[in-house]
């Protein structure tokens, strides 16, 4: 099983999970690139789904709908499906509200599809409200393997890396993340991550130092986390 990852709209990143002769399509935005990888590998669309449920993740479904008649499963279903096959491969569903209710993330074969739930170095916004949920879904993704390869929704890595730095200026590996950073493929592992990440490193002395230093709560890392989210 492999992973191809399509920008459109700017920054947004869509996927395509595939194997020898079938295709899912993860928010599929970039339509035409997505039709046109499939001729060329001879691929069949089988499965269109989202990461959850806001319209810049949403918009290609129509489209590769009418172009595939592959089968649309909409991100409210995922939970209850817990996995989809793909060839013999499961990718496990991961149900992580937060960003917004329905968020859910795809893990499989050593990657993790996740959407505006995890970003690279930051986190996503809290749309729903709900801050516990949230920090209790990070710690859902911060149980998979170190090695795991991290696939967001969106290009932020050099604007998120600027925050960390903020939070952590003495953190010399924020520039060697910086120089492995690739506009055209998008990606980090998990153990790198957590070097960079504030949002998965708050018992880092450091954090906490910062959180202080700002007159903001710090005393748990429940508190620590609700602190670093008021300043998103």
């Amino acid at each position: 099983m492999r992973i191809k990852q399509f920008r459109y709209s700017s920054d947004n990143l869509g996927y395509l999970i595939y194997g020898e002769k079938t295709a899912l399509a993860i928010d599929g935005g970039a339509v035409e690139q997505i039709l046109s990888f499939i001729e060329e590998h001879c691929l069949e669309l089988r499965i269109i789904t989202n990461t959850h449920s806001h319209g810049d993740h949403t918009c290609g479904n129509k489209e590769l709908i009418e172009a595939t008649e592959a089968e649309l499963i909409s991100v409210g279903e995922l939970p209850s499906r817990g996995t989809l096959q793909l060839e013999g491969s499961h990718i496990d569903i991961i149900h992580t509200p937060g960003h917004t209710a329905d968020s859910v993330c795809f893990y499989g074969s050593g990657a993790l599809v996740s959407g505006d739930t995890l970003f690279n170095a930051k986190v996503g916004r809290c749309f729903t409200g709900d801050i516990r949920t949230f920090y209790e879904s990070i710690g859902k993704l911060l149980e998979l393997p170190g090695d795991t390869v991290i696939y967001a929704g969106h290009d932020y890595v050099e604007e998120y890396l600027e925050f960390s730095r903020m939070v952590e200026p003495s953190n010399s590996f924020i520039d060697t993340y910086l120089r492995g950073y690739d506009p055209d493929h998008v990606s980090a592992e998990l153990k790198n991550e957590l070097k960079v990440n504030p949002f998965l490193r708050l018992s880092e002395p450091s954090v906490v130092s910062f959180l202080k230093n700002e007159n903001l709560p710090a005393s748990t890392e429940y508190q620590r986390w609700e602190s670093l989210m008021s300043l998103m």
